[in-house]
């Protein structure tokens, strides 16, 4: 299998984990998929009420660009980067795209 097959088969795994996490959550709330591979982006999300409050966010979001996986929001606690390297991804095909440019170059991953 080519690297970005896999990479899109290892994000929606990724996802389907954390979601069936999230379907615990409350009442009212639905837990979204996202999956476009035509343009590599990918989402966790959830959608709806509890009670007179609107949930609407993004929970993780992925985006493969130029062979690298980009984590482009990290709404959770744990390190997804961690995860992803769990999973088979190196250091060096994963983004932190929510840090600054400059701020990436002091992490241990891609700057881009």
């Amino acid at each position: 299998m080519d690297t970005l097959n896999h990479y899109r088969q290892i994000i929606q795994q990724l996802l389907e984990d954390y979601a069936r996490l999230s379907d615990d959550a409350q009442d009212g709330v639905e837990t979204q998929l996202i999956f476009d591979s035509l343009r590599d982006h990918y989402q966790l999300f959830h959608v709806g009420w509890i009670g007179d409050y609107r949930i609407y966010g993004s929970i993780l979001h992925f985006d493969i660009k130029n062979g690298k996986i980009w984590i482009q929001h990290n709404g959770t606690e744990q390190d997804i980067g961690q995860d992803l390297q769990n999973r088979g991804v190196p250091k060096t095909d994963i983004v932190i795209g929510f840090h600054t440019p400059f701020k990436r170059q002091f992490t241990e991953y891609s700057v881009s």
